[in-house]
């Protein structure tokens, strides 16, 4: 059982992301779930992917998050010709005082708290992969030298899924990496109607910090700590496991799906439950955040095949399909 430290020290922190999002709710417009899942990625300590068509506030939101947990920021316009280095940093030849030349490491964008990679599927696999060790392992490799990343250190990609021309697909091992991938939608018609009187005005909102960078530490440290119920990581497990087409699995799952989730999303699920539960305000996850969960954590972690294509079936669809059983079961 958590002290009473523990759970003073849990109750502020989730006053401080209720602030959060309501503030958030003052600038980005009908978009409450893309809200919490963002927060929800942040607490969890991991990285995010937000897929929507352009115009749906992505690099507003990534900007507005960085101001309220009070982390550094830095984007990167993902292109063909941008190279890791552009990314990472490069060491340059530099001539000192007294004639020697030696090496100098100059850190690239990725050396921040937040990093907004736009468009990540523009850059070509070469450049998306220099960021497969800094998602990981919160440090880069440059010329042999290690050069470890500020504390704490999350990424925040953007993806447009209408326009394809020109992009590549992001590899399966990158994919992995983000612990969510947040589908932006459109707002309802009352949530478009605010904003269409208060960003078209002569005022604008800004936005306040109401975290430290070290708040979210404490935060993710918390998430850690939490009590999850057997119940729950019963379900998550179970779940995940549905989703893979081996021996084990029902003849629909192995007539459609290509490769399913591995180890990673049933981790993904509970460190997510955990943190949609603290920014709830509530010291245990429930069976509703890992169904409220399923479909960011497995839409970008399995593949379906042709066969379920010829359906005109999507991963959420097959989602839902999964959930239903889950339900039927429980």
């Amino acid at each position: 059982m958590p002290d009473q430290d523990q759970i003073r020290a849990f109750d502020e922190i989730a006053a401080k992301f209720a602030d959060a999002r309501k503030s958030l709710g003052k600038v980005i417009f009908g978009q409450e779930e893309v809200i919490d899942l963002t927060l929800a990625t942040l607490a969890a300590g991991g990285h995010g992917l937000l897929v929507g068509a352009p115009g749906l506030a992505k690099t507003l939101l990534v900007t507005s998050v960085a101001d309220l947990l009070g982390l550094s920021e830095k984007r990167v316009q993902f292109t063909p010709d941008l190279m890791p280095g552009d990314v990472l940093g490069s060491e340059v030849l530099e001539e000192t005082s007294d004639g020697k030349r030696e090496f100098r490491f100059i850190p690239g964008p990725v050396f921040c708290q937040l990093l907004m990679a736009d468009e990540i599927n523009r850059a070509s696999p070469r450049t998306q992969s220099a960021l497969l060790q800094a998602m990981q392992e919160q440090h880069v490799t440059v010329a042999g030298a290690r050069h470890d990343l500020p504390e704490p250190f999350h990424v925040l990609a953007t993806q447009n899924p209408i326009e394809q021309e020109g992009t590549y697909p992001l590899p399966e091992a990158q994919l992995d990496r983000f612990l969510l991938q947040i589908n932006v939608g459109y707002p309802d018609l009352e949530s478009e109607r605010r904003m269409l009187a208060q960003t078209t005005g002569a005022q604008t909102v800004n936005v306040d910090a109401v975290m430290s960078s070290a708040d979210l530490v404490n935060a993710q440290a918390l998430v850690r700590q939490m009590p999850i119920g057997e119940q729950i990581v019963e379900m998550i497990l179970k779940l995940v496991r549905a989703a893979r087409p081996d021996e084990n699995a029902t003849e629909r799952v192995r007539s459609l799906v290509a490769w399913g989730p591995g180890p990673r999303a049933s981790q993904a699920l509970s460190l997510a439950a955990r943190a949609l539960a603290l920014i709830d305000g509530r010291h245990a996850p429930s069976p509703d955040d890992v169904l409220r969960l399923a479909k960011p954590v497995l839409r970008h972690r399995m593949a379906l095949n042709f066969a379920a294509r010829s359906e005109g079936l999507d991963t959420d669809q097959f989602v839902d399909e999964l959930l239903g059983g889950l339900k039927a079961d429980a």
